[in-house]
């Protein structure tokens, strides 16, 4: 999919279309986050806004939501799409299926995230987060990349 600079569906291609269940014309123009599911942390779209706002690709497990109300995984690149200036225009998402093992540690990550934020607001959740990864010795980049190949 691709979105507007404000997260607005520009495009999308058909299985992003058949995997939500919806019509071409019930996403183009509504918010990205029409699809998001209420088990998603926000501290990982904070994340994922901090990363493409400078240019910087990002890949990030999302827990999405099918207009039907099932959900579905997937391991997501984000990009800027740039214009010839270098600014940005919109933003571009490839996804992937993600592995079975690297679900079996975001699960429950993503439980206790969502636990912190609703205790003691994103700062808590993004706190958590930067915690473990430096416990763990590792970037925000060469956790879920690991997992992925995992």
């Amino acid at each position: 999919s691709k979105t507007d600079t404000k997260g607005r569906i520009t495009y999308c291609n058909l299985p992003f279309i058949e995997i939500v269940g919806a019509r071409e014309q019930e996403l183009l123009g509504k918010p990205h986050n029409i699809v998001r599911h209420p088990d998603m942390p926000r501290v990982i779209f904070k994340l994922l806004w901090d990363y493409i706002s400078r240019k910087k690709e990002i890949y990030a497990y999302v827990k999405n939501m099918s207009f039907d109300g099932s959900y579905y995984w997937v391991f997501a690149n984000v990009t800027a799409s740039l214009d010839s200036n270098g600014t940005i225009v919109g933003y571009y998402s490839v996804r992937r299926k993600p592995s079975t093992k690297a679900l079996e540690a975001i699960i429950p990550l993503y439980n206790d995230l969502l636990q912190k934020e609703q205790t003691g607001g994103i700062e808590a959740s993004e706190r958590y987060l930067l915690n473990l990864l430096e416990e763990k010795g590792v970037s925000y980049d060469e956790f879920v990349n690991t997992l992925q190949r995992s």
